[in-house]
C-alpha cells in the first residue's frame, strides 16, 4: 500500500479557547439544545484545529479523523487547497454577480473535465441540498414532475430535498411536502419499473451509487447501468447522487464510473470544497440545462460560485487528479475494509450483523443502535473520530481521508481492534441473548 505524504500538525488553539462546558452552554443558549446535549454525550470535546487526518482539541488532545461525513478526502488544510483559498481571499473573495469571474470559469472546465461523458453544464452551490434542489428545478422545466426516490436515500433536508429523502423520521414533522413522490426498495429494479411504468417521460428518478446515511448499503452489480437503460427506455430523467460518493471516495472519481454510466444530472459536494470551503454542484447535459442557459436569473443564489469556493473546488480536483486519491481510497479501503471484519469477527461478531463498504466508505452493521453508539464511544475514547448514519441508527461509518498515512491506517485498525475487544467483554454473548445493549 502506497505511503500517502504527513500532512502539518493541526496548529495550537488560540489562547482564551473556551471550555467544552462553555461551548456546550451557548450551543443549547443559542443553537441547539439537544446539540449541545449530544457534545457532552460525546466527551465535551471542543475542536479548533486541523490538518490532514488530524484533528486537536482544545485541551491539546489529537484525534484521527475517519468522519467528517465524508467531507474530508484531501484531508483537512490541504497545503495546496488553502494556498489557493488565501490567494482567492487577497485578491476578490466575493464578486458582483454581474461581470464575468474568472474563478468560476475554471472551477466549473475543471469539474466538467472529470465528470462523465456528456456531463457539461455546471450549477454551483453552497450545499448538497442546494444541489438536490437545483436538479429537481431542472426536471420540472422540462416537465419532469413525478419524482421517484428510494427508500433510506438521504439528499437533504430543505423543502424539496426533504421529499425525496426516503426515511419518514425527518419528513412527518414537516409535512405535506412536494406533491407526486414515491420512493421504491433501493436496488430493485423491478419495484422501479413498476413504479415508472411504460411512460416515464413525466418523471425524474434521483438515487445514489452508494447509500451513505442508509448505512453504506451497495447495491446489486450492474443496478446503476440498468437504471440508467430503464431511463432511457422509458424517457424518465435520471439524477444521480454523488454529493457524499464522489470525488474519489469510492475509488474512483464517481460511482458512475464503475459501471461506465452518464445520468442526465450529477450531484457533487462534500469533498468538492478540499475539505476547506462548503460548496457543492449540480453537473447536467446541455439538453437538460437549456432552462438556465435560456434564462440565467431564472435559479441564482447570492453566493453561488463565489470565487473563494471556486478557487477551493479547482484546487481539490487538481490534488486529488495529482496525488491520484482515487487509486489510494481504493487500495487503503480494501485493507480497511478486511481489517475491520477481522476485527469484528474475532471479539464482537455476536453484536455485528455486517461489515461492508466500497473505497473509503465503510459500514459496520450493528444488531441494534445501542451497540452501535457504544463501539462509537470506544472509538472516541481511543481518540478516533466516526459518524453514526443518519438513515441507518446501528451502523457505524468510516469516511477516512484519502491521504492517511500506513501508520494512521494502523493506528485505526489498533483503535478498531482495542474498541471491538472492549464491546467484545462488556456485551459477551450470552448477556446479547437476553438484553438490548
Amino acid at each position: 500500500m502506497a505511503v500517502a505524504t504527513h500532512a502539518p500538525a493541526p496548529a495550537q488553539a488560540p489562547a482564551g479557547e473556551l471550555s467544552g462546558a462553555e461551548v456546550a452552554a451557548l450551543y443549547k443558549a443559542h443553537l441547539s439544545r439537544g446539540r449541545g446535549k449530544l457534545g457532552e454525550m460525546f466527551g465535551g470535546h471542543v475542536e479548533v484545529s486541523s490538518a490532514g487526518s488530524r484533528v486537536r482539541t482544545a485541551d491539546g488532545r489529537e484525534f484521527l479523523n475517519a468522519g467528517g461525513y465524508g467531507v474530508f478526502l484531501t484531508g483537512a488544510c490541504h497545503p495546496r487547497v488553502v494556498a489557493a483559498v488565501e490567494r482567492q481571499i487577497r485578491t476578490l473573495p466575493l464578486s458582483t454577480r454581474l461581470l464575468l469571474e474568472p474563478s468560476a470559469a475554471r472551477a466549473a472546465e475543471a469539474l466538467a473535465g472529470v465528470c462523465p461523458e456528456g456531463l457539461e453544464r455546471v450549477h454551483f452551490t453552497g450545499s448538497g441540498a442546494e444541489a438536490v434542489e437545483t436538479a429537481l428545478k431542472l426536471a420540472r422545466s422540462l416537465g419532469h414532475r413525478r419524482v421517484v426516490a428510494t427508500r433510506g436515500g438521504y439528499h437533504g433536508k430543505t423543502l424539496g430535498a426533504l421529499s425525496v429523502t426516503g426515511k419518514p423520521l425527518y419528513q412527518d414533522p414537516f409535512l405535506p411536502l412536494l406533491p407526486l413522490v414515491s420512493h421504491v426498495a433501493y436496488g430493485d429494479l423491478g419495484a422501479l419499473a413498476a413504479e415508472l411504468g411504460p411512460d416515464g417521460s413525466d418523471a425524474v428518478v434521483v438515487l445514489e451509487p452508494v447509500q451513505g446515511e442508509a448505512g453504506v448499503v451497495i447495491p446489486p452489480d450492474g443496478y446503476l447501468g440498468a437504471v440508467s437503460e430503464l431511463c432511457r427506455a422509458t424517457g424518465a430523467l435520471f439524477v444521480l447522487d454523488e454529493i457524499q460518493t464522489g470525488m474519489g471516495r469510492l475509488g474512483a472519481w464517481w460511482g458512475a464510473d464503475r459501471e461506465g454510466v452518464s445520468p442526465d444530472i450529477l450531484l457533487s459536494g462534500k469533498s468538492l470544497g478540499g475539505g476547506v470551503m462548503p460548496v457543492a454542484a449540480a453537473v447536467a447535459t446541455p439538453r437538460v440545462f437549456a432552462a438556465f442557459d435560456r434564462d440565467p436569473f431564472i435559479h441564482t443564489s447570492t453566493f453561488s460560485a463565489a470565487p473563494v469556493a471556486m478557487a477551493a473546488v479547482e484546487a481539490a480536483i487538481a490534488v486529488i487528479r495529482d496525488e491520484d486519491l482515487t487509486g489510494r481510497a481504493a487500495a487503503l479501503g480494501r485493507v480497511l475494509l478486511g481489517r475491520l471484519a477481522d476485527a469484528v469477527a474475532g471479539h464482537c461478531a455476536h453484536l455485528v450483523r455486517e461489515v461492508r463498504g466500497v473505497g473509503l466508505l465503510i459500514g459496520v452493521e450493528f444488531h441494534d443502535a445501542g451497540a452501535a453508539g457504544e463501539f462509537l464511544l470506544e472509538l472516541l475514547e481511543r481518540r478516533v473520530v466516526v459518524n453514526h448514519s443518519l438513515n441507518a441508527h446501528a451502523v457505524v461509518r468510516f469516511t477516512p481521508p484519502a491521504v492517511l498515512t500506513d501508520a494512521e491506517a494502523d493506528e485505526l485498525s489498533e483503535a478498531v481492534e482495542g474498541a471491538a475487544r472492549a464491546l467484545g467483554r462488556r456485551f459477551p454473548p450470552a448477556d446479547h441473548t437476553t438484553r438490548s445493549c
